[in-house]
């Protein structure tokens, strides 16, 4: 269920504000990596912008979705807010407020135990040791691990990673919270109980939720407005039904076209085997 409309005020009061934000990877071109390694000449790199130039604000309290199909720059924009990337240009301002990042496979360390991993997490969050272990038999408890919590990260099924990260992030409350592709892990039972405690959080009318997710419903439930990046661009913000009805079509236009591409090309290889049996015979 959506948070409840608010009464205006003169002045919104805002979360997150990004202005231009631009970031970019450089990768080896496709080319033998052995003679890369050999020769390391210049030129051999190509840029990949992955963010070109996004600008948006976040009112305090408001649930943000992000959308895009794999490659739009969705997880590179949340790890850019959370100060994972930093930006080649434009600006992130956080206006003083804490920030956690819900992410698989971020933020731990393998080779430490998840009783470590959960000081060493609530430590990079802002908290100090005492206020963590306030909260640690909490997350011990709401993650489900029992003994397990005493063995290293990096034994652990991605199933058990997830509670862990998914506690850790849900018990130790942060002003902004960052969702990336975790509303749903482990069994039945703890999806259940996660989307359940989520939904306890992002009520909190002084929490801020970005949230990015490939499940249309979920968005539609939770989100007061959405995002849509394309290309490292903003193709689209606004309206939660409006914004995600175009995604969708967009999405069912693009699965066509490929589908078509795809048949058109399977056509052609037949047919030049076809050809090549004739010349064979």
């Amino acid at each position: 269920m959506k948070k409840s409309t608010k009464t205006k005020k003169m002045k919104k009061e805002v979360s997150i504000t990004v202005k231009d934000l631009r970031i970019r990877y450089r990768g080896l071109k496709k080319f033998s990596i052995k003679k890369s390694l050999l020769k390391m000449k210049t030129g051999r790199f190509e840029i990949f912008e992955a963010l070109k130039g996004v600008s948006f604000e976040v009112e305090k309290g408001k649930i943000l979705g992000i959308v895009g199909k794999n490659g739009s720059g969705k997880s590179t924009l949340l790890r850019s807010i959370a100060g994972i990337f930093s930006p080649d240009t434009g600006s992130i301002d956080l206006h003083g407020n804490t920030i956690s990042l819900l992410s698989i496979g971020v933020g731990f360390q393998p080779a430490l135990t998840g009783y470590e991993n959960i000081f060493l997490s609530g430590m990079l969050l802002g908290f100090s040791e005492e206020q963590v272990k306030e909260k640690l038999d909490d997350i011990i408890e709401f993650s489900e691990l029992g003994d397990f919590i005493y063995s290293p990260v990096k034994t652990y099924s991605s199933g058990m990673y997830s509670k862990l990260a998914f506690s850790i992030t849900a018990i130790l409350e942060t002003d902004i919270m960052l969702i990336d592709e975790v509303l749903s892990v482990g069994d039945i039972q703890f999806k259940a109980k996660s989307y359940a405690k989520m939904k306890e959080l992002i009520d909190d009318e002084n929490r801020t939720v970005v949230i990015v997710s490939h499940s249309t419903a979920t968005l539609r439930e939770l989100c007061d407005e959405i995002l849509w990046l394309h290309e490292g661009n903003i193709k689209m913000q606004g309206d939660c039904d409006e914004v995600l009805d175009k995604y969708q079509e967009f999405m069912e236009s693009d699965a066509k076209k490929r589908e078509e591409a795809k048949q058109k090309e399977e056509e052609e290889l037949a047919k030049a085997i076809k050809k090549q049996n004739k010349k064979s015979a």
